[in-house]
């Protein structure tokens, strides 16, 4: 009885080049969807037709500002308000990742937090992809599709045809990720050590491991400054590396980083397009490199919609 349910999607402001894109691959339309701006900045979602009955996608990544999310919130609402058979939430970037835990007194457990207002506004399911921290997943109460975007980055890397290829962790909370590619792509690992200052301020770097006539790829979930991946290059090329790369989920891409990776060693920078890129044409984006995860995404909905395993997908 239940795939008797349409399912429709649609895209909160955020995130609708990426929206267009999966909506592009499933081969039918984004839904229709509209957002009322008051002058003093607040706003209100509202669906174009309707969704009664209906097993609903909301498509919006919660990268900064706040009104990324609140939006996606409100949508949530809404949907849920218009009698939407489910609702599922589809958040490639999940914002606030970083606050997973209490790692000094009296702070916010943010990632907590949004999993909290995501529930309470009405919000069956989540679809994201590389979260910051795994354990985020058992912040929720309902079912959590935690992809990666290793099925992009794995294909990408092996074009390359890099000879000495080499992967490095920027730091030692990204070193099951490294190593879980480092032995999918059959190449030696290295672990960078770093000492921040304070946060998105790195002291001193060293890495262990082998460096000289290596390429190599630095992995992360995020670049968020691009301190920390350009301090890496910096090092690695000065002990001798033949090439360094980042590959990156998330380009949060704040402050100076574009500059910062503009003027650093690194020889390319590959990211997916879970957040945009600056659209300031003035800006250099040279070296960055961006591939879409529309196509992923696209296949977990249709696989999820259709009650099929998406089992495969959870394997970095």
């Amino acid at each position: 009885m239940d795939h008797l349910h349409l399912f429709k999607i649609f895209s909160c402001r955020g995130s609708r080049y990426l929206a267009e894109r999966i909506a592009s691959h499933l081969g039918m339309p984004l839904g229709l969807s509209s957002v009322t701006v008051f002058s003093d900045g607040e706003f209100q979602p509202a669906f174009d037709e309707s969704v009664r009955g209906s097993t609903v996608f909301i498509i919006q990544s919660t990268f900064p500002p706040v009104d990324n999310l609140f939006e996606l919130l409100l949508t949530i609402d809404a949907a849920k308000r218009a009698s939407a058979y489910k609702v599922i939430a589809v958040i490639p970037y999940f914002g606030w990742a970083r606050q997973d835990r209490k790692d000094r007194p009296r702070v916010s457990i943010g990632a907590k937090m949004v999993a909290n207002l995501l529930e309470a506004a009405g919000c069956d399911r989540v679809m994201t992809m590389d979260l910051h921290a795994d354990q985020i997943q058992g912040f929720f109460d309902f079912p959590v599709d935690h992809v990666y975007s290793s099925s992009v980055f794995v294909p990408y890397i092996k074009n390359l045809n890099l000879e000495n290829l080499s992967v490095a962790a920027p730091d030692m909370g990204g070193a099951k990720r490294a190593n879980a590619y480092s032995r999918k792509l059959e190449c030696p690992l290295i672990i960078c050590h770093k000492s921040r200052e304070k946060a998105n301020v790195v002291g001193s770097m060293t890495a262990i491991g082998d460096v000289k006539d290596r390429n190599i790829i630095i992995l992360d979930d995020m670049i968020d400054t691009a301190g920390t991946i350009a301090r890496a290059s910096d090092m690695m090329m000065s002990k001798g590396a033949r090439s360094v790369r980042a590959m990156a989920t998330h380009p949060v891409l704040s402050g100076l980083a574009y500059n910062t990776i503009a003027n650093s060693a690194l020889e390319e920078v590959i990211v997916t397009d879970t957040i945009p890129l600056c659209s300031d044409p003035d800006v250099d984006k040279s070296k960055i490199k961006v591939l879409s995860i529309a196509r992923e995404f696209a296949d977990i909905i249709n696989k999820v919609y259709n009650y099929q395993s998406i089992s495969s997908k959870f394997t970095l």
